[in-house]
C-alpha cells in the first residue's frame, strides 16, 4: 500500500510544523548535551552514519555521540553478546557506552539530532526506525526478510514508530516485522498523533 500524494503533503507538513518547534524548543538542552558529550570524551559531538531511507536510498543519519571513539571498530568482538535476531545488533550493558552516553540512551536524547534528518526531509517524525545500512545489502533491502524490507521502505523512517511505543528494544525481530507492515498499511495523521 502506498500513501497517496495528499497524504505524503500532509505527514510532511506535519513533519516541518512539529519538527521545527521541537528543534527549537529543544535547542538549549541540545547544546548543553554537546559541551556534555565534549568534555566527558574524546571524538566528535556527533555520530553520523549511513541509514536505509524510503525507497531503500540511504542518507547520512544524525545521533549525539554515546558511545567512545572508534566504537564500531570494537562491534566485531561483541558481535557473540547479541541479544537480538534479523537485522537487529543489541547488547543491554554495551561496554562501548561512555557515561553520558548511557543517560542520553536511557531517555532518548542522543535520538534528538534527528530533527535535522526530518527537517531535511531524510526522515518523518512517526515512522518505521531507520536501520544502519551495513545491516542490509547494498540496495538497502533484505533478501532474507524481503516484504517487510520492501513495505517498511515506502515511507520515510521516523524517529519514533509503532514498534518503539509497544515494547521497544524487548521485542522479537518477528514483531517489528509485523508492526512496521501495520504502521504503513495503516497509515494516518491521527496514528502519528498517538505514537
Amino acid at each position: 500500500i502506498q500513501l497517496t500524494a495528499a497524504q505524503e503533503f500532509v505527514k510532511r507538513l506535519f513533519d516541518i510544523a512539529v519538527g521545527a518547534l521541537l528543534f527549537a524548543a529543544a535547542a538549549p538542552s541540545m547544546a548543553l548535551l554537546c559541551l556534555l558529550i565534549k568534555m566527558s570524551s574524546r571524538g566528535p559531538v556527533l555520530y553520523v552514519a549511513p541509514r536505509t531511507g524510503k525507497g531503500g536510498r540511504h542518507f547520512p543519519f544524525y545521533k549525539f555521540r554515546s558511545m567512545v571513539e572508534g566504537a564500531e571498530r570494537l562491534r566485531g568482538g561483541l558481535l557473540s553478546g547479541n541479544e537480538k535476531d534479523g537485522h537487529l545488533f543489541k547488547i543491554r550493558n554495551d561496554p562501548r557506552l561512555t557515561r553520558i552516553g548511557r543517560f542520553m540512551r536511557r531517555y532518548s536524547l542522543d535520538e534528538l539530532p534527528q530533527l535535522l534528518n526530518v527537517l531535511k526531509g531524510e526522515m518523518s517524525l512517526v515512522g518505521p526506525r531507520p536501520l544502519p545500512a551495513s545491516d542490509l545489502e547494498s540496495d538497502g533491502l533484505s533478501r532474507e526478510h524481503a516484504f517487510w524490507a520492501s513495505e517498511r521502505t515506502r515511507v520515510l523512517p521516523g524517529i519514533t514508530g509503532l514498534w518503539q511505543v509497544r515494547g521497544r528494544s524487548d521485542l522479537e525481530f518477528d514483531d517489528m516485522i509485523r508492526l512496521d507492515v501495520a504502521y504503513v498499511r495503516d497509515w494516518s495523521l491521527w496514528s502519528d498523533l498517538v505514537i
